[in-house]
Formats: structure tokens, C-alpha cells, sequence
């Protein structure tokens, strides 16, 4: 019993020196370094394997070329723009009422450009959106670049690649980026065709196996189609089956993407250019941000809408969508009105949201009501449950699954992107919103979100006390793991 007991206390502590050595090794925030602790030091082994997946960060090898792209050439255009608009006779013309302090902060913080005058269509029925895309990429005469988290091999993913396979025989350029965790089951060989008729397809940062690389984190959750310079799509929608709900696991799909047509998609095409950049090791694209160049086309506005595209990622010491997302809500006079599939936020956005609702805006929260990742979901139970103690409308949205990553503002300004109301989308994936100060795609946005309450129930702080309390002990544990999940 002595030498069982003697080796039970030393696994303990080889344990305890491990877990502290894991952890403290590589710079975190304070929340994230407590969970992990938590985690290796009660979880033995177990907690070792998670930290495999889950924990580690992205290697400096593969975070370097990120952070020393070009930013191609936009620090000229930035000053301009910065400059009009601080003069009052133009700035009313190119912004939503209120949104001069975010055009700045996104343009000094990522170079993010404003556009005005774009074309913005908003999709949430996954038939439409492939429909559309297809048709788009089929009209190509110089080039399709596509970037997404998935693309599965399945029906709507063979689809999209014989349509790509056909474009390349046409002689159209083709670029292809997919995450090769979000991609999972889908092997390298699917692209086989594309690149033997002249097209080109990575997976992202090299990463070209989720069995060689299993690391959960620091994925290309971005979701970017760009066709001639001219058309682009980007939002929550991936390529799979179970994104036009044809899995019976999820039913209906309800996501929300756009389709813009103008000088906005200059910056989802620069977007698409660092990353190809970062990811290829030949083939690179050797150009500046250049209207009138062959991917950067001049493009003549006929739309109304001003919009920025926005990129962030462990790249960054500046969590940019985040702090937009902040700034929108701390400008909220009337409402705030969010759709995210995950809700995790951390204690900065929580503070922002219910100070909004103590002072009388109405905050609206709408997430699903079934899981596709277990604690993830109790997380988001319990987040939702604080919201609602708050004064904060929560909804689970009940037919099907809610994907969609939106804000709406005030009826004036509002997001819609790749990146979740979560810990994970905020500082450890890539992700890519646009931005849009225009009061008529806010009401649209506004319409879309009545009619989705009308398939949603309305949680209240009563029925989240009624729960079990194994039910609120799974909700406020998954809770810990929060900036982890």
C-alpha cells in the first residue's frame, strides 16, 4: 500500500510540475492561464490530450508571415479618408450618422479602408446563396479566389469544385484556401482535378492534415469569394450539405451572408491576398493595392452603402473585431439587436452590454436552441441566463440551427461576418467582417431579426432559475472552461 500511495502522490506531482510547465511556457491572458491550470491539474493525462488540441498556440514560424505582409499600400488611402472625415461637409456624406469614431478606429487599427457606394444583397437560405455564388463564378473572365473554414466532400461540395475544375479548364485563375480542421474528412486529393487543369488549392498556413496538425485553435474560421476583383460574398455560410439543411442532425439552417458589388470587395481581395501570400509558398501574388491592376479592377459604385471589411486573428496583439463590436454597443442610443450561434463573451463586452441595458437600450440576444458542441452550449446557456437577469431579451431560436453572425445598432450601423459573440472568434481564429454604415441594410437586417423571433422563444431569468441543478452545475462549470472553449 506504501508504494502505491508513494507513486499515486508522485504521478501528482510530475503532474502538477508538468501542467504549470505547459502553461506558463507561452504568454496568455490571465483568464485563459487559470483554465488550462484547472484543467491539467485536475484532469490528469486527459487534460494533457485536450491541451494537445485545445491549448497550444500557433508556432512564430507560422505566425511570422502573417504579421510581415505588406499591408499593401493602404496607409496613403487611410490618411485621406481620416482627413475627410474630420471636415464636416463631406462626413455626413459617406457614414451613417455617429460611425465617424469607427471608420477611424478600423482604419488605424487593421487599414481598413472605407468603401461607399457598394451594392450590399443579404442571403439567409443556403439554396440561394450557392445559387447565386455559382451563377457569379460562372460569369468569371479573370479570376475566382475562395477561402473557407469547410469545405466538405459532399454534394454541394462537389458542386463548387467541378464548377471550379470547369473554370480553370476555361483558363480563369483559380485559388483556392481551406482550413484543414474545419475541412475535416475532406483530404487533399479532392483538389487533385482542379490543380491538374491549372488551378491552385492550399490548405491554410500549410497545415495539410488535421491529423498531423491537431490543434483546435488558431483556425481560418474566415468565409471570403472573390470573382474578378468585382463580386464578393462573405458571412457565416460554409460549403457542406448541412449548410442548405440537408443534414437531419441540424434541419434547417438559418445563417445570414452578403453579397457586395463594388470597391467594397478591394477589401475582401486584400484580404484574400495576405492570406494567400502567407499560405502559399510559391505562386505568390505580387501586388499592391492598386485600383485599375488586374485584382483590383475599377469599379464604379452604384449602391448605397458604406461599409469597411474588417480582419482579426492571433496575428494581432488587437482583438479588432471585438473592439468593434464594442464600439458599436457602447454607442447604442435605442438598440442592439445580436444573432451568434456561441455565446461567450468576455467580461469587457458583458460589462458593455449590460450597462446598455441599465441605461435603457433595448438588447436583444438571439442563439440557438440546440448544441453542436456540448460544453460550449451549456457555456452558452449560462451566459444567457446572466444576460437575462440583466434585463437583456434572450431568445433560442427554435427552427433549426442559428449560424448567423450579426449586430445591428440603432437601425443605422451594422455587422455581419465570420466571427461569433465568443472567446474563440475574438482572439484565437482568424476571422472577417464587414462593417456597414447604411440605415437601409440596418432596417433589413432589423426585418430579418422580427421574423426570426416569430420561430424563437423568449427566455426569461424565472425559467432559467426552474432549471435542474445538475443542469446549472453543467452550465457554471462549462463556464470556467469559457476562455478556453
Amino acid at each position: 500500500m506504501n508504494w502505491v500511495k508513494f507513486i499515486f502522490e508522485m504521478i501528482l506531482i510530475i503532474n502538477i510540475i508538468g501542467a504549470s510547465i505547459t502553461v506558463f511556457r507561452q504568454r496568455r491572458d490571465i483568464a485563459a492561464t487559470w483554465a488550462w491550470l484547472l484543467v491539467l491539474y485536475f484532469l490528469p493525462i486527459v487534460g494533457f490530450i485536450a491541451y494537445a488540441f485545445v491549448g497550444r498556440k500557433l508556432p512564430e514560424n507560422k505566425l511570422f508571415p502573417l504579421k510581415q505582409k505588406t499591408r499593401l499600400e493602404l496607409n496613403q488611402i487611410i490618411a485621406q479618408q481620416s482627413k475627410e472625415l474630420y471636415d464636416e461637409r463631406t462626413s455626413s456624406d459617406i457614414i451613417a450618422e455617429g460611425a465617424e469614431g469607427m471608420v477611424r478606429f478600423f482604419g488605424n487599427a487593421d487599414h481598413a479602408f472605407l468603401t461607399r457606394r457598394n451594392e450590399v444583397e443579404i442571403i439567409t437560405d443556403g439554396n440561394e446563396l450557392f445559387t447565386n455564388m455559382f451563377e457569379s463564378i460562372k460569369r468569371a473572365k479573370h479570376h475566382v479566389h475562395i477561402e473557407f473554414y469547410t469545405i466538405y466532400n459532399d454534394s454541394i461540395g462537389n458542386e463548387l469544385i467541378k464548377l471550379l475544375e470547369q473554370k480553370a479548364s476555361e483558363g480563369i485563375e483559380v485559388k483556392v484556401i481551406w482550413d484543414s480542421w474545419g475541412s475535416l474528412g475532406t483530404r487533399r486529393s479532392f483538389f487533385n482535378r482542379l490543380i491538374e487543369l491549372g488551378g491552385q488549392a492550399y490548405p491554410f498556413l500549410g497545415t495539410r492534415s488535421a491529423l498531423t496538425d491537431f490543434r483546435l485553435n488558431f483556425r481560418d474560421h474566415r468565409k471570403i469569394v472573390v470573382i474578378d476583383g468585382k463580386v464578393g460574398y462573405v458571412g457565416g455560410f460554409n460549403v457542406g450539405d448541412q449548410y442548405l439543411g440537408r443534414k437531419k442532425k441540424f434541419g434547417n439552417w438559418r445563417d445570414t451572408h452578403i453579397r457586395i458589388k463594388g470597391p467594397g470587395v478591394y477589401g475582401l481581395q486584400s484580404r484574400f491576398v495576405l492570406d494567400w501570400n502567407a499560405t502559399s509558398k510559391v505562386d505568390q501574388i505580387d501586388e499592391i493595392f492598386e485600383p485599375g491592376s488586374k485584382y483590383f479592377p475599377f469599379i464604379e459604385g452604384k449602391g448605397n452603402t458604406s461599409l469597411q471589411v474588417v480582419s482579426s486573428g492571433p496575428d494581432s496583439d488587437v482583438q479588432k473585431i471585438k473592439m468593434g463590436y464594442l464600439k458599436m454597443i457602447n454607442a447604442a442610443k435605442r438598440s442592439i439587436w445580436i444573432q451568434s450561434p456561441y455565446l461567450i463573451p468576455d467580461d469587457s463586452v458583458l460589462d458593455a452590454l449590460r450597462i446598455a441595458a441599465a441605461s435603457g437600450v433595448d438588447v436583444r440576444i438571439m442563439v440557438p436552441h440546440m448544441p453542436d458542441h456540448a460544453f460550449v452550449y451549456r457555456a452558452t446557456q449560462y451566459y444567457a441566463w446572466q444576460c437575462a437577469k440583466w434585463g437583456i431579451k434572450v431568445y433560442y431560436y427554435n427552427n433549426g440551427f442559428l449560424h448567423a453572425k450579426t449586430m445591428v445598432v440603432d437601425g443605422k450601423i451594422s455587422s455581419v461576418g465570420s466571427a461569433n459573440m465568443d472567446f474563440r472568434s475574438f482572439k484565437l481564429n482568424f476571422e472577417v467582417n464587414s462593417f456597414m454604415y447604411d440605415a437601409n441594410i440596418a432596417h433589413r437586417l432589423e426585418k430579418i431579426y422580427r421574423r426570426d423571433i416569430l420561430e424563437s422563444t423568449l427566455q426569461t431569468a424565472e425559467m432559467f432559475e426552474k432549471q435542474s441543478s445538475w443542469l446549472k452545475f453543467k452550465q457554471i462549470f462549462s463556464r470556467l472552461l469559457s476562455p478556453i472553449l
